[in-house]
C-alpha cells in the first residue's frame, strides 16, 4: 500500500492511495485514527497494519490531483545517507583507490528536503547543484544491532530521494560532505511509501534518474556493494534506530558531476527518480529567492 503525507485546505494529514473509478484518491487516515495525526505516529505505535486496513474499507476523501506533497515522513528524527554504494561508483571517482570496506555515511536534515512536485531549490553560493537518484528505507520497527538475518522485520517501506547536492561545497573542510549535502530544499523525498509487504526482495530494484527526459543514471539494486540487510545491521550497530528513521540507500553512476563538462541543474530543468515499484519522484529545479 501507498502511504503519504499532504497538505490539503490549509491542513497537514497522512494517508493512503486509493483507486477510484474517477481516478486516484487518498484515504486520509490523519482524523480517522486516533492519537496518529502524521505518518510517523502510526510507526512508532506499530499501527501500520491498522492504517491498511481501514484504508481497504474506506473510500477516497480527497483527490490525488488536489494535494501539495509533502516529505514521505516530514520530520523524521534521523536521515542517514549511504555514499559510494553501486559497484562501478569507485571507478567512477578515478583516483585509484580501492573500494572501502565498510559503507560512507553522513547526514541530511529534514530542511534539506522538499515533497514531490516541489521545486528544488538552487542557492545563490553556487551553480553546482547536482542530482542524486536513491532507494530511501523508512524505518518501521526500531533498534540497535539488528541482526542481518532480522532486517526485513526492520522495514515499514521504500521511498525515492533524490540526494541532491551542491558539489563545490562538498570540499569545504577535510574529511567533510555535510555542507554540500544540506543546503536548504536541495533535494527531494517522496511522492510516497510503498509498504514492504508489497516487495518480495530487495535483490534487484531498478534506479532510474532522468534529466529533462535524458535518462543519466540507470541500475538496479543488485549491483549495491552493501545490501539492506548489511546496511540496517552496520547503522544500527552505533545508532539507535527509531521508527520513522529514513536510511538513502546510495546513488548509480550518472551524476552530473561526473560528465565532461559537468552537467549541473539550472531553472527550468525536471529531474525525475524512477524506483521499481514505487513510481517516480518528479522535481523542478528553481534559484533561491534571496531577500
Amino acid at each position: 500500500m501507498k502511504f503519504l503525507s499532504f497538505a490539503v485546505g490549509g491542513r497537514e494529514s497522512w494517508g493512503a492511495v486509493k483507486s477510484t473509478s474517477g481516478g486516484d484518491g487518498i484515504v486520509d487516515l490523519g482524523w480517522r485514527m486516533a492519537g496518529c495525526p502524521n505518518l510517523i505516529d502510526a510507526l512508532r505505535q506499530g499501527r501500520l497494519e491498522e492504517a491498511k486496513e481501514l484504508a481497504d474499507k474506506a473510500s477516497a476523501d480527497v483527490a490525488l490531483a488536489g494535494i501539495r506533497y509533502l516529505r514521505t515522513i516530514p520530520y523524521p528524527e534521523k536521515i542517514v545517507c549511504i555514499g559510494v554504494n553501486y559497484a562501478n561508483r569507485n571507478e567512477e571517482y578515478k583516483d585509484g583507490s580501492d573500494a572501502a570496506p565498510y559503507p560512507s555515511i553522513f547526514m541530511r536534515t529534514p530542511g534539506s528536503l522538499v515533497g514531490h512536485d516541489e521545486p528544488l531549490v538552487r542557492p545563490p553560493e553556487s551553480p553546482q547543484l547536482d542530482y542524486e537518484g536513491e532507494i530511501a528505507i523508512v524505518i518501521g520497527q526500531g533498534g540497535r544491532r539488528i541482526a542481518k538475518e532480522n532486517f526485513t522485520r526492520h522495514i515499514a517501506g521504500l521511498t525515492c530521494c533524490n540526494e541532491g547536492t551542491i558539489r563545490d561545497w562538498l570540499r569545504h573542510s577535510k574529511f567533510n560532505v555535510t555542507q554540500g549535502k544540506n543546503f536548504a530544499r536541495s533535494g527531494s523525498l517522496g511522492p510516497w511509501m510503498v509498504s514492504a509487504d508489497e516487495f518480495t526482495s530487495y535483490d534487484n530494484i531498478s534506479v532510474k534518474t532522468r534529466v529533462n527526459g535524458e535518462v543519466r543514471q540507470d541500475d538496479t539494486t543488485a549491483n549495491i556493494i552493501f545490501d539492506f540487510a548489511y546496511l540496517i545491521s552496520y547503522v544500527s550497530t552505533f545508532l539507535d534506530l527509531k521508527p520513522g528513521d529514513i536510511i538513502a540507500t546510495g546513488t548509480p553512476v550518472g551524476a552530473g558531476a561526473r560528465f565532461t563538462p559537468p552537467k549541473w541543474l539550472k531553472p527550468g530543468d525536471v529531474v525525475e527518480v524512477e524506483i521499481g515499484g514505487i513510481g517516480v519522484l518528479r522535481n523542478s529545479i528553481a534559484d533561491e529567492i534571496v531577500s
